[in-house]
């Protein structure tokens, strides 16, 4: 399995409206695109304008061809694209162990 985890400062004043988006965007495109296995996300609390948030894969390449490459991509970013003050920074991650152990 694959983290991605990325971050993004919301335009000021448009953090409701992006939140209703997210949903709206993982309910309706990602749970379309193969690989995909979850999602969380995560407010800032000193600058309530910026999010973390985490998708899972099932592969690197569901997220950097499968989704990235296909349309759904494109329908992911009209719905919060409108939203970012910069494109999100995004990066993979693979784990390696955690605590307590499942």
């Amino acid at each position: 399995m694959i983290r991605e985890i990325g971050s993004v400062e919301v335009l000021e004043g448009r953090e409701p409206e992006f939140e209703a988006a997210i949903k709206v965007g993982v309910s309706t495109v990602l749970v379309r695109a193969g690989g995909f296995q979850g999602f969380q996300l995560h407010r800032g609390i000193e600058r309530s304008n910026t999010y973390t948030f985490t998708l899972l894969w099932e592969t690197l390449e569901d997220h950097t061809i499968g989704f990235r490459e296909s349309s759904l991509f494109a329908e992911w970013r009209a719905i919060l694209g409108p939203f970012f003050a910069h494109p999100p920074i995004v990066e993979h991650w693979t784990p390696l162990w955690e605590f307590p152990n499942p």
